[in-house]
């Protein structure tokens, strides 16, 4: 029996309406040019909606990005929730994020590094006038929330580096030579970061009158995601107090917000050996929704959904409330009356709105149809917004109340509107064992029925994660350069269960390389992929898998690998995967065979497909060593292949001038093997 339901405003509790609108996957194009590469740059993103306390404004952030300065930005801006004219709040020469209204409306608080130096919250008074900086904090600010009487502000700190602490000490202090990484601890490395330290991120709390900051917590361990009580007396978190280093256990914690001996009243709320987090107080403070992993099995860590359960504040055990749905729901809050919690649901490749009663766990869509809903905010009389994509729309903002869904924010509205783009359809594949895989498929926008078209099998990273039914930018430009684009959810997705998403543990490259082959076949059988042409491609594990299709297929004629990983035992100790290797794979000694047995290097030979390997040269998740190894030998070897490295880049590759670049190469490559004749 399903626990996900849908219902009318008259049954739900203050404020929330069932909408299963039809989205606009289908929908029939107006005339226009087709879309390009320099479009993603005139392409605004759209994030982090907050309400306004009386409900009359959002405030929301747009990022954009300066192909010419080379150079990623964002804004805060403010549009009224009736309808008009939105206001930019921050400057266009310094990113501005983290938008957070005070209790009473008054303020605006924001992060923002200006003239480079640290972050730091800055205030808008919204009667007039420029920003304020509130803070000054050596080492800048993480991340703030409001107390409820808006006098305080909690912040999440990083401690001091030495420099930043006044240590004159190190040899090379006058000429200004970097220190050298020291390495004491067991986890040592980090994507962006680089090398880590013993500093830990803790909380403080700031007195927004007298300026005035006193450290909560302290400790050899990270605290972090803050959230006041009603009362403004506690403050819940989540830490790893365990192994710090050896675990991604995770536990919630409350601390007195008046403490003033770094952390002696913290008590702990939860002791499960996974991860539980994201706390949320009830309206009467006495409970907390919490999201956790309900199997302690090493397994579960990685592949398992996070479920929802309530934990009474003064102690207790947590009260499974989603368990039973196998499904992920994430972001929870309550509902005003305390009767529910909102929610992320996360099923197949849907992302949409839910409300989870809290006694029988029943789940109500609120919103859902051919959308996806990353993000909402919780206003008054049961007003919400919400950040919603559909398979032609990026990202906006929608209001929810009782008139309906309507749309806020038409950031990219002009845009849009010059461009005819693909249409995209859902299909469902039989793989061998006679599972069904549900792939996304994508076909150019001058398609025309019966005829067969070259075909991209693009592979989503993760593996736990799963495309969606959002806006993609990159399924859109290869279809409007003629590709038919498939994007398959094979096993290891996220959003089908953990049955589904554990059949890849310690398998990679088996049931997931029949998934996906399986999605190419039923496009080839339903017409719309030329079995002559076909293509491969993905980044992150959408490469890994990218390798495994071309070392056991001979189908494929261009492939394009990205940010992989190929012979598994040289990325132990050089990512930042560690932990997460050995419980999957065990200790790289003592059960070499496994890592072997998956390892595509080792059937490199196999490879008769022109491959692209592509990656960043500082990428410390997915090491570009592991690109550059199958190159090497795709060379030695006499194959065609190229090896393309970003300077400077890490795992995502974020300058304008790179991304671009990476995009042309993707339709260079591909067009130099599957277009011509």
């Amino acid at each position: 029996m399903s626990l996900v339901s849908r219902t009318t405003w008259s049954a739900l509790t203050r404020g929330a309406l069932a909408l299963a609108i039809p989205g606009t996957g289908a929908a029939a194009q107006s005339p226009g040019r087709l879309i390009t590469i320099d479009d993603y740059f005139r392409l605004k993103r759209v994030s982090d909606p907050r309400i306004s306390p009386d409900g009359e404004w959002v405030a929301y952030v747009v990022a954009s990005s300066d192909l010419a300065k080379d150079h990623s930005s964002s804004r805060i801006w403010m549009s009224p929730a009736g309808g008009g004219d939105a206001i930019p709040l921050t400057l266009r020469a310094s990113s501005a994020s983290s938008p957070r209204w005070s209790p009473d409306g008054r303020y605006l608080g924001f992060l923002s590094a200006r003239e480079e130096g640290e972050t730091q919250v800055w205030l808008l008074d919204r009667r007039g006038g420029e920003a304020e900086q509130l803070t000054d904090i050596k080492q800048g600010v993480g991340s703030f929330a409001w107390s409820p009487d808006g006098g305080r502000l909690v912040l999440t700190i990083r401690d001091m580096t030495p420099e930043q602490a006044g240590d004159t000490t190190w040899i090379g202090h006058q000429a200004k030579t970097p220190r050298p990484h020291v390495v004491d601890r067991l986890q040592f490395k980090r994507d962006v970061a680089g090398y880590l330290d013993r500093r830990r991120n803790h909380l403080y709390v700031f007195d927004v009158g007298e300026k005035q900051l006193r450290q909560l917590t302290a400790g050899a361990w990270d605290d972090g995601d803050p959230q006041w009580s009603p009362d403004g007396t506690l403050i819940a978190f989540t830490s790893n107090r365990d192994s710090i280093d050896g675990s991604y256990n995770s536990d919630v914690w409350v601390v007195a917000s008046d403490d003033t001996t770094q952390g002696s009243s913290t008590r702990r709320l939860t002791s499960n050996g996974g991860q539980d987090g994201n706390p949320a107080w009830s309206p009467d403070g006495r409970t907390l929704v919490i999201t956790r992993q309900t199997s302690m099995e090493p397994i579960a860590l990685i592949y398992d959904p996070t479920h929802l359960a309530v934990l009474p504040v003064e102690g207790g055990t947590p009260r499974p409330l989603t368990a039973a749905l196998d499904r992920e729901i994430r972001s929870p809050e309550w509902t005003a009356d305390g009767r529910g919690v909102w929610g992320i649901l996360e099923e197949s490749g849907d992302l949409h709105l839910v409300r989870v009663d809290l006694q029988s766990g029943v789940v109500t869509r609120v919103v859902d149809g051919v959308r996806s809903v990353s993000a909402y905010d919780v206003g008054p009389e049961g007003m919400m917004a919400v950040l919603l994509s559909e398979p032609h729309l990026p990202n906006e903002i929608f209001l929810v109340d009782r008139n309906g869904l309507h749309q806020l924010t038409r950031t990219n509205e002009r845009l849009l509107d010059s461009l005819r783009m693909a249409e995209v359809r859902s299909i469902e594949a039989r793989s061998r064992d006679g599972t069904t895989v549900e792939a996304f498929l994508y076909t150019p926008p001058e398609y025309e029925p019966g005829r067969r078209y070259p075909t991209l099998l693009r592979i989503h990273g993760g593996p736990v994660s799963q495309y969606n039914r959002g806006f993609n930018f990159d399924a859109q430009l290869f279809a409007a350069n003629g590709y038919v684009v498939l994007m398959p959810n094979p096993r290891g997705s996220s959003g089908y269960g953990a049955r589904f998403s554990r059949a890849i543990f310690a398998d990679w490259g088996n049931k997931d390389f029949e998934d996906v082959m399986a999605a190419v076949d039923e496009a080839i059988r339903l017409g719309y992929a030329d079995a002559g042409r076909l293509g491969v491609g993905g980044w992150s594990y959408g490469g890994i898998l990218t390798n495994y299709v071309i070392t056991k297929s001979t189908r494929f004629k261009a492939a394009i690998s990205g940010a992989s990983e190929a012979l598994y035992t040289s990325n132990y100790g050089h990512d930042h995967y560690q932990y997460l290797w050995e419980i999957e794979l065990g200790l790289p000694w003592r059960n070499q065979r496994a890592w072997d047995r998956i390892s595509p290097f080792w059937s490199v030979e196999r490879i008769a497909t022109p491959t692209l390997w592509i990656g960043g040269e500082r990428d410390w998740n997915v090491p570009i060593i592991n690109s550059e190894q199958m190159y090497q030998a795709m060379r030695r070897l006499g194959r065609e292949t190229r090896l393309v490295v970003y300077p400077g880049q890490f795992h995502g590759i974020t300058r304008p001038t790179y991304q671009k670049d990476r995009w042309q190469r993707y339709l260079d490559w591909y067009g130099q093997y599957l277009t011509r004749d």
